[in-house]
């Protein structure tokens, strides 16, 4: 019996030394190999831990990377502001043939610190919040007072952000409350650049519809301020559009 357990435990200590060894790319740079349904301080790693695809690279800080849709357009990937992973995924199909825009009501952010912590909080909220409880954070994309545009759900992915559209369009969401001022031009152009993106890449129809999202629903979002600027944009229509009828 004295032979079997010394077996076992050798046998339990070569596997240790194989995950270390195997996690040594994520501690090179300083990170923990968890499982991404935890939350994460820095920014998330692929292929730098030992185990299934699920268990990642989690830094103290996060770095900058592009999400790789625009070639002439940065996106902070979803990774890099060490998103979890969602619960549930569904595909939607594209072009779709609507745009909303939307503000988040909360705190503003102006540099790419402050607007990674409040991805992250952002998610938090949309996913924990015992009255939400969505699978993942809601828009598909949101921008920054930095300038920055940050992945969501992206441009393949349902949302939970338009009640009633969330198949049939994509929203992003300006984060900060714009009720009584503006948000900066950079963020603006940004917005823009994102949708002409979509439409050269058949994310969007060449024919699609924005609209604010208080046009669709009983809410002040994108903020009076902005939303009267809004209505000023390439291809914004009052016209409601077609509900589909899922979400």
């Amino acid at each position: 019996m004295k032979a079997v357990s010394l077996v076992l435990c050798f046998a339990f200590l070569i596997l240790q030394v194989d995950s270390l060894n195997s996690d040594q790319a994520c501690l090179e740079i300083k990170g923990q190999c968890q499982d991404d349904n935890n939350k994460c301080p820095g920014s998330y790693y692929s292929g730098k831990c030992s185990g299934g695809e699920t268990r990642r690279c989690c830094t103290q800080t996060a770095v900058e990377k592009d999400a790789g849709y625009c070639s002439n357009l940065q996106i902070v990937s979803r990774d890099s502001w060490g998103a979890r992973r969602p619960v549930k995924v569904s595909n939607i199909p594209n072009p779709v043939p609507y745009f909303f825009i939307h503000h988040t009501a909360g705190r503003e952010c102006h540099s790419f610190v402050q607007c990674t912590n409040l991805m992250k909080e952002i998610q938090n909220y949309h996913m924990d919040d015992p009255h939400r409880q969505y699978y993942d954070i809601g828009y598909s994309f949101l921008v920054g007072q930095d300038g920055r545009l940050y992945e969501g759900r992206g441009f393949r992915r349902e949302g939970a952000h338009t009640k009633h559209y969330n198949t049939v369009g994509l929203a992003t969401s300006f984060i900060g409350n714009f009720m009584d001022h503006l948000p900066n031009n950079q963020s603006q152009a940004e917005v823009k650049a994102l949708i002409q993106c979509g439409v050269y890449n058949n994310y969007i129809s060449k024919n699609y519809r924005l609209y604010g999202h208080r046009d669709i629903g009983t809410t002040a979002s994108p903020g009076t301020a902005f939303y009267n600027v809004v209505q000023s944009w390439p291809r914004y229509s009052a016209q409601k559009p077609l509900e589909d009828k899922i979400f």
